[in-house]
């Protein structure tokens, strides 16, 4: 890939990353539960999500659910769904002042928050749909097509990796001073909740 047409991705991976999303509310929240530090898990499980979404684009099944209202609508609603389960279940969350069960919280294991992360960028097929405009731009079909998606795909990761956790993740941590009593816990519970029931329901209704 030319170096100018590196920097032209590199800009455009930036852009997308800073634009507030599901992503980055996981993030937010995660960062404000488990840590700074821990919220990586979260963020490496929405990259990998990101990494199926390039796969299912190169290899001509983006189109397919691109050009199929079925199956476009039965994963919008699915993450529509998801988003809004993680938004009610946060809004609903009980202040956690317990010093036992602050510690469970902080401590929930590596792999639930990938999981997490990875369901929340997964179901949504806004991005499959987005990489098939988004990519042909950098692609170029005369050129070998598999080291031209490794730069594209390593470079879009490592740049949503470094804003999500070094710009989302450490933002949150401003708001931490809400999280040592129970009003505080409740007004970011209830925050949080109302963005993750925002966004599944834009998921559901943009077009």
């Amino acid at each position: 890939m030319q170096f100018s047409l590196w920097l032209a991705l590199a800009g455009a991976g930036a852009l997308i990353s800073f634009t507030p999303g599901a992503g980055a509310i996981n993030t937010m929240s995660n960062s404000l539960t488990s840590g700074f530090r821990r919220s990586i898990w979260g963020i490496l499980g929405q990259q990998a999500a990101l990494v199926v979404h390039v796969v299912i684009v190169a290899l001509g099944v983006g189109v397919l659910v691109a050009s199929s209202p079925v199956a476009f609508n039965v994963i919008r609603y699915a993450g529509a769904a998801y988003l809004v389960y993680l938004g009610i279940r946060q809004f609903l969350s009980k202040p956690e002042l317990d010093q036992e069960q602050a510690a469970a919280l902080r401590n929930e294991p590596a792999w639930s928050m990938f999981r997490r992360g990875l369901w929340v960028n997964l179901l949504n097929p806004k991005a499959i749909v987005f990489f098939l405009a988004f990519m042909p731009q950098f692609i170029r079909p005369e050129q070998p097509l598999l080291p031209q998606y490794l730069v594209l795909t390593a470079t879009v990761v490592v740049i949503d990796i470094l804003v999500m956790w070094f710009f989302f993740a450490f933002a949150a941590k401003s708001f931490q001073r809400f999280t040592h009593n129970a009003r505080g816990q409740k007004i970011l519970s209830r925050i949080f909740g109302v963005l993750f029931v925002a966004v599944g329901i834009l998921l559901a209704l943009i077009h």
